[in-house]
């Protein structure tokens, strides 16, 4: 609430703020005041600020670079791994292809070193046969004769 003094002091046309030359004076300390946290306080925050955005960009540039550069041998990676893998399956195909190869050989051979020997051993148990029936059919007759002498009790011819 303005009191009756301060309303008649501004009709009476005097200013509440009295402007002279402690203006000039605190003028005059702003400026210094501001020249000084200007240069002790603004521009080593902004110096900091601008240092601090470049590391993190820097750092993430680098991460981006490493990223992509892992990516590029990770691609890589996986093209030798395919290559490894495709080159692996071919000797896998030529090996077992071998396998089969020479397990056949091996049968045949064997299939007819089998054969060979059983036509041998039928040979050896015919021949066994025809010298063993050569032996004994004159045996064999004359037992026969002997057996129906004694069983008739006479001389069969």
């Amino acid at each position: 609430m303005t009191t009756p003094d301060q309303l008649s002091a501004v009709a009476s046309g005097h200013p509440l703020i009295d402007i002279d030359g402690t203006v000039f004076i605190q003028f005059g300390l702003f400026l210094v005041m501001l020249v000084v946290s200007n240069k002790l306080l603004f521009q080593p925050y902004l110096k900091l600020r601008a240092r601090r955005t470049e590391g993190i960009d820097g750092a993430r540039g680098a991460a981006e670079r490493m990223t992509a550069e892992a990516d590029a041998k990770l691609g890589d990676y996986e093209k030798q791994l395919a290559v490894a893998r495709n080159r692996s399956s071919e000797e896998q195909r030529k090996i077992r292809a071998e396998a089969n190869a020479h397990e056949r050989e091996v049968t045949t051979a064997a299939r007819v070193k089998n054969v060979a020997a059983l036509e041998e051993s039928r040979t050896n148990v015919r021949n066994q046969t025809e010298v063993a029936r050569a032996e004994l059919l004159p045996r064999a007759q004359q037992l026969g004769r002997d057996m129906a002498k004694r069983i008739l009790g006479r001389e069969v011819s």
